[in-house]
C-alpha cells in the first residue's frame, strides 16, 4: 500500500464547502478498487490547512487506474475548484515504524458512533412495535422516541453529553418510566429483542464489548423495572450513568 497526501489552505469563508465537495467527492473514492481507505482531516492550529490522506493500492494504481478510470471524472468534478489551493501533493511510503498508543476507545466509539447507536434503536422500536408483549408499553411512543434512547445510550457510553443538554438528563428518562408497571417477562423481552437488533445492525460482536454492552442494559432495564412499579418513589434527581468497558478492556491486536 502507498500513502498520498494532499494538503490545502482553504479560506475561511470557503470551508464549509470544501468539506462538502469532499464529502460528495467521497462516493468516488470508497467505489474506486485502487483506493484502500481516506480521511480528511483539519489543523487545529490553523484551521485553514486540511490533509488529505488517501490508502492506495499502489502509486501506479492510483496514477494510472484510478486517474484513467471510470471514478476519477466524478471525483476531479468536486474537487476541481480548489486545485490552486494545493500546497503538497505527494505519495509516501510506509515504513515498519508504526504501533498503536495506550488510549482505549470509548464504548460509543468502539460501537460506531452516534449512527451506529440510531441504526440499532430504529430496527429495536420497530420490531418491539410487533411484540405482542412490548408493544402495549410502547404503541403510542413518540416519533422520535428511538432517537432520544439512541442519544441516552450515546452519552451513557462516553460520547456527546447531548441528552443532559436537549433533554435535561437522568430526570427526564427516570419519568419516562413512573407509573408504567413494567413486568419482569417485559423485561426480559425487551433486552432479549435489543440483543436481536444489536445482531441484525452489525454492532461489534467481540466478546469484550457485549459483554459491557449488556451488562449496562441489564442493570438499567432492572433500575427501568423497579422505578416503574406502582409504589415506587425513585430519587428524580440523579447524575448520568456512564458505562466503561469493566474488568476486560477491548481487545486490539499488536501490530506485527
Amino acid at each position: 500500500m502507498i500513502v498520498e497526501y494532499i494538503r490545502y489552505r482553504i479560506g475561511p469563508q470557503a470551508a464549509e464547502e470544501f468539506e462538502a465537495a469532499y464529502t460528495r467527492a467521497s462516493a468516488a473514492l470508497a467505489a474506486a478498487p485502487q483506493c484502500v481507505d481516506y480521511e480528511l482531516s483539519r489543523c487545529v492550529e490553523e484551521p485553514g490547512v486540511y490533509v488529505l490522506r488517501i490508502g492506495w493500492t499502489s502509486a501506479e494504481d492510483h496514477m494510472k487506474g484510478f486517474r484513467g478510470g471510470e471514478h476519477f471524472p466524478a471525483f476531479f468534478a468536486e474537487i476541481k475548484p480548489y486545485v490552486q489551493a494545493i500546497e503538497e501533493m505527494r505519495h509516501y511510503e510506509r515504513t515498519s515504524v508504526r504501533g498503536t498508543g495506550s488510549s482505549v476507545p470509548t464504548m460509543y466509539e468502539w460501537a460506531g458512533g452516534g449512527e451506529a447507536l440510531e441504526r440499532l434503536t430504529e430496527v429495536f422500536y420497530t420490531n418491539v412495535l410487533k411484540d405482542d408483549l412490548l408493544r402495549p408499553l410502547f404503541e403510542h411512543m413518540a416519533p422520535d422516541h428511538p432517537k432520544w434512547v439512541a442519544i441516552w445510550l450515546g452519552e451513557v457510553f462516553r460520547g456527546p453529553e447531548r441528552y443532559s443538554r436537549e433533554r435535561g438528563g437522568y430526570h427526564h428518562m427516570v419519568r419516562q418510566h413512573l407509573g408504567k408497571a413494567i413486568t419482569e417477562p417485559q423485561r426480559r423481552r425487551w433486552v432479549s429483542l435489543l440483543m436481536d437488533a444489536a445482531d441484525e445492525t452489525g454492532l461489534p460482536a467481540d466478546p469484550e464489548f457485549r459483554a459491557a454492552f449488556t451488562s449496562y442494559i441489564e442493570w438499567g432495564t432492572r433500575i427501568a423495572l423497579a422505578n416503574s412499579q406502582p409504589d415506587s418513589k425513585p430519587p428524580l434527581e440523579a447524575p448520568m450513568p456512564h458505562w466503561d468497558w469493566g474488568v476486560a478492556p477491548p481487545y486490539i491486536p499488536t501490530n506485527p
